[in-house]
């Protein structure tokens, strides 16, 4: 992954995004030494909103399970317990 200050990339955007939409390159963009955002192909976007999808997923089942498991409690006695 290479790495551009924010000024850099700013004179070489386009460059950058062409690099980065048709070779897939990632691109670190950094201030001060540090990195503050990434430029990545929208593939890797995609991937991720994919994972997170699934995590989601696992995560809503594992509380189904749980509420099976345990029961629940209606919302009126959660709203009583939390003072809304």
């Amino acid at each position: 992954m290479s790495a551009l200050t924010v000024s850099e990339a700013r004179k070489v955007f386009a460059e950058t995004v062409n690099r980065v939409a048709y070779t897939k390159e990632r691109v670190m963009v950094e201030r001060h030494g540090k990195a503050v955002v990434a430029m990545v192909p929208v593939e890797d976007v995609e991937l991720l909103r994919d994972l997170e999808d699934r995590m989601d997923l696992s995560d809503a089942r594992a509380a189904i399970a749980e509420a099976k498991k345990k029961g629940t409690k209606p919302w009126s006695v959660l709203k009583k317990q939390l003072g809304l």
